[in-house]
């Protein structure tokens, strides 16, 4: 069974219920995954460009953007119109196969994994993941990388708060971390 018809035929009546919402289309779902990579020290090298925009297409299937800057930063020796980064957005099959993907084959390839935060929503309920290594993609062999770099996924959901949103993503399976109230 896919994530996406999982999520119609059990999560969301369930999450109906769990938040009191009474119309179905006010519960909470996914509506696009954002990946992307900032260039960070590799600005000035095109080989590295090259080796993030091809990541982002092993992974995701789609051609990346080249996301440039808006202003000048003297400090960081960025020009305005300059690539900082590449992104891919995902959407529809491609978007419910990637989450899939995500929760049952990448999260538990990445090193020393115990969960992932349940910390890192926003005030609108969207949830930011990053990687220090893109090597726990399975789409990505060891023995052909050249420069290990980290990448960011970003799930934009139409929740209302971060209590929604990750209701709605620990009922679509994402393991998160038990945070103890002691500390």
């Amino acid at each position: 069974m896919s994530l996406q018809t999982y999520y119609k035929e059990s999560v969301a009546p369930k999450l109906a219920e769990q938040l009191g919402v009474k119309n179905a289309l006010a519960v909470p779902k996914v509506t696009k995954v954002t990946l992307n990579i900032g260039l960070g020290q590799g600005i000035k090298e095109a080989k590295f460009l090259e080796t993030a925009e091809d990541t982002l297409r092993r992974i995701t299937g789609q051609a990346p953007v080249k996301c440039k800057a808006r202003v000048s930063i003297s400090n960081f020796k960025i020009r305005k119109g300059m690539v900082v980064g590449t992104k891919v957005t995902l959407r529809g099959k491609q978007m419910w196969d990637f989450l899939d993907k995500l929760v049952n084959i990448t999260l538990p390839r990445v090193r020393d994994f115990r969960g992932i935060s349940p910390k890192a929503f926003d005030e609108k309920g969207n949830y930011s993941l990053g990687f220090r290594e893109h090597m726990s993609f399975p789409e990505i062999r060891p023995d052909e990388i050249e420069v290990v770099h980290g990448l960011q996924v970003t799930i934009t959901t139409t929740a209302k708060n971060k209590e929604q949103g990750k209701a709605l993503l620990e009922a679509l399976g994402f393991p998160f971390k038990k945070i103890d109230k002691q500390k």
